[in-house]
Order: structure tokens, then C-alpha cells, then sequence
């Protein structure tokens, strides 16, 4: 299978550029599954009803989130009946809504798992022994998982995807808002890449007006945050899989300008993407 995995929405100009963009390159690049981090694509922190609904009409097949999944009050009524949004696994039991999702394409069924680092973040349950245990139990169904790591520190995002080198297809991190240039296969098998980037403005600071966060810097001020509309990117990557193994066979780093007729690099071969799409 292959999936693309685009890096944390940021507001309303980040909705812009994913419906901009989103048939085109599951058309150019022939995709057959598309997640979507969201946690910040209402108004720049959280998510609610009207925005996932949103998301999931552009034909997105698993919204994943992270820390600010709880930010839109609205979203704890509606969590429970969207099995397509997903909040982090370990989270403590009784928390709303589920962190993992099995899914099927042409009869191939597939799954995603969203968890949450602890380092510099709230102190939520072991994200390795959560993982460790829906991955034991997903694997009853399937052997393509992918895993969205939403985490600040890059060495508890490295150490996750060594933990699950060849138990998963993909570990993709989120959450820095800034891509990483470290996309590989580990040797068991699992494509790794330590932070997806943003899907937003570029003239920003992961997405917010420039002034207001040097602002804030400047003087410890409070300001009211403002999300940046100008030079929209879209970021992410693209996972090719092995259908009986589940094992990666390429990651591909996509970064996307919002201008027409934009020309990327596409398609595979000797298991690499290769070739050119505009998109």
C-alpha cells in the first residue's frame, strides 16, 4: 500500500492547502490511504466537529492529534462517535475517544496508532508499553501499522522507532512542526523519519504570526496568538509497504508550495520514488 502522511495542520490557511492539494497528489502519486494530523487545525490549537468533518470529506482516512486534542471544548461530545479521529493511546483509561484504528483498503486491512511523548510534555502513561501491547493485539489483523509519535524531544522519537523496528511499517513524528531530514528504514524493516513538519505558513513561527511570538519572546508578555495566512506549504510523506509483511519499502519527505503547477519528485523505482508529478 501507500500512504500519504501529512504533517500537523495549522488553522484555516493549513485546511487551504491540504484541499488545494490532496487530490492531486493522491492522483500524481497514486495513493490508496491519507492520514492527517489536525490537532491544530481549528484557529491554530485543537480541533472541533466542524473541522474534522472538514478534513474527512477532502477523502482523509484517519485524523490523528496529540496534546491540544482537548483544546475545543466541543470535541469531547463528538470523540466518541467519530472513530476516524483518533487522540494519543496513552492517555488514562476512561479518557474519551480511542488512539488507535483498524481499516481496511481492497480487502487489505490496516491500522493506525497515535501516541504521546512525556519528555517536556504531560506526564501520560508509558507510550512504549501502550504501544507495545495494541501493536501485539493489531497484529491479530494485520501486519501494516503505521504509528504517529506525537512527541517534543527528537531522542524519545528515535528511541520509539528503534523500539518498533520490525514491528510496525512507519513511526512518523509530529508535533515540532519543523520536517526532519532523517527519513530511512530501519534495519527490521520500519520506515522512520523524526518529524513530519507542518502543513501552514512558512513566514511564521510553527505557524503564528511572526510578531507576536517574538513578542512574547521579547518581554514574557502574554499575547493572543494569531495564525500566519502567508507562503502556505504543505508537508508529509509518502510510505510505500509490503502487503503481506507489512515492512516499509520507501519513505519519501514531500514539501509542497501552495502555487499551481508545482513540480515534485514521484513514483518508485528499485523501491525508491523517483520520476516527476506536478501537483
Amino acid at each position: 500500500m501507500r500512504f500519504l502522511i501529512v504533517g500537523d495542520v495549522v488553522g484555516k490557511p493549513g485546511r487551504k492547502i491540504l484541499q488545494a492539494k490532496i487530490d492531486r497528489i493522491r492522483q500524481g502519486f497514486h495513493i490508496d490511504a491519507v492520514i492527517v494530523n489536525g490537532e491544530n487545525a481549528a484557529g491554530g490549537m485543537g480541533i472541533t466537529p466542524e473541522v474534522c468533518d472538514e478534513i474527512l470529506a477532502l477523502g482523509v482516512d484517519v485524523i490523528t492529534t496529540g496534546n491540544h486534542v482537548w483544546d475545543k471544548k466541543e470535541i469531547l461530545g463528538y470523540i466518541n462517535q467519530q472513530p476516524r479521529l483518533l487522540r494519543p493511546l496513552n492517555y488514562p483509561e476512561g479518557v474519551p475517544g480511542r488512539g488507535s484504528m483498524l481499516l481496511e483498503f481492497k480487502e487489505r486491512k490496516w491500522a493506525v496508532i497515535n501516541l504521546s511523548g512525556r519528555v517536556f510534555m504531560s506526564p501520560l502513561d508509558c507510550p512504549f508499553q501502550k504501544v507495545n501491547q495494541e501493536v501485539e493485539y493489531l497484529k491479530q489483523f494485520t501486519n501494516t501499522i503505521l504509528v504517529d509519535f506525537h512527541a517534543e524531544a527528537s531522542s524519545e522519537k528515535i528511541a520509539m522507532g528503534w523500539f518498533l523496528d520490525g514491528k510496525v511499517s512507519c513511526v512518523f513524528g509530529t508535533h515540532t512542526h519543523v520536517a526532519t531530514a532523517d527519513e530511512r528504514i530501519l534495519p527490521q524493516g520500519t520506515a522512520y523519519i523524526t518529524d513530519i513538519g507542518m502543513t501552514g505558513s512558512q513566514d511564521s513561527v510553527i505557524g503564528i504570526e511572526v510578531f507576536e511570538i517574538i513578542q512574547r519572546f521579547l518581554t514574557q508578555m502574554p499575547f493572543r496568538y494569531r495564525v500566519a495566512k502567508e507562503n502556505l506549504w504543505l508537508n508529509g510523506v509518502i510510505v510505500d509497504t509490503d502487503d503481506v509483511s507489512g515492512k516499509a519499502l520507501s519513505i519519501f519527505r514531500i514539501s509542497i508550495p501552495f502555487e499551481e503547477e508545482t513540480r515534485v519528485q514521484g513514483g518508485i523505482e528499485n523501491g525508491r520514488l523517483k520520476g516527476i508529478f506536478e501537483v
